[in-house]
């Protein structure tokens, strides 16, 4: 087997990056265990060889994917908190935040099942996610504390509002229970992030 390498033209590497988007979308459709990289080269529209220049197997793209797939979601919550004053605007930086969350899971339920059965299998798509997500803490309480939030226990606060607003996006996305009202669960949900991190003070 060739040595894997990393591609320097822009074209190989915008081929690189097609490969993982398509990759990781069919793996997630049709299941992992029921592609090949034969099946993934011919739906990237690439040669069988060309992937075995960037890739070892099949399990490399998935675990691309992965990474790429947390970090859209991951990277835009960083960029609201730093749109302005997190103290001051609390609320509706909250509402933004689930807003782009849930407009951020793009894959179908399908593939979001795909995708958690894996992260159960698998301790390295397993890892990636408690990764990110550690790592996403992390930040968030670094830019509350540099807006003067003084909370005890934040980081353990700030994993607590995560794991909210996260399953909250899974109910809006994949479950949809006629039972329950959205809006007011957002409403509710807001209310208890703020007094999460503000401890019912202004």
């Amino acid at each position: 087997m060739s040595k894997i390498r990393e591609p320097i033209k822009k074209s190989s590497i915008e081929k690189k990056n097609r490969i993982i988007e398509k990759g990781f979308e069919l793996m997630c459709d049709k299941g992992y265990y029921n592609v090949n990289c034969i099946d993934i080269a011919k739906y990237a529209g690439v040669s069988t060889g060309i992937i075995y220049q960037y890739f070892e197997n099949k399990k490399a793209i998935f675990l691309a994917g992965v990474r790429n797939y947390s970090d859209e979601i991951i990277l835009p919550i960083i960029d609201i908190l730093n749109l302005k004053d997190i103290k001051t605007n609390l609320k509706e930086i909250v509402e933004k935040i689930i807003d782009n969350f849930i407009n951020s899971h793009k894959i179908s339920k399908r593939a979001h099942e795909q995708l958690m059965a894996m992260s159960h299998m698998d301790d390295t798509v397993s890892n990636i996610f408690n990764d990110r997500e550690i790592e996403l803490t992390k930040k968030i309480v670094k830019l509350l504390e540099e807006n003067q939030f003084n909370s005890d226990n934040l980081e353990e606060k700030v994993h607590i509002c995560i794991g909210i607003i996260d399953n909250f996006c899974h109910e809006v996305v994949y479950h949809k229970h006629e039972l329950l009202d959205y809006n007011n669960m957002k409403k509710e949900i807001i209310k208890t992030i703020e007094y999460l991190l503000t401890g019912g003070k202004d």
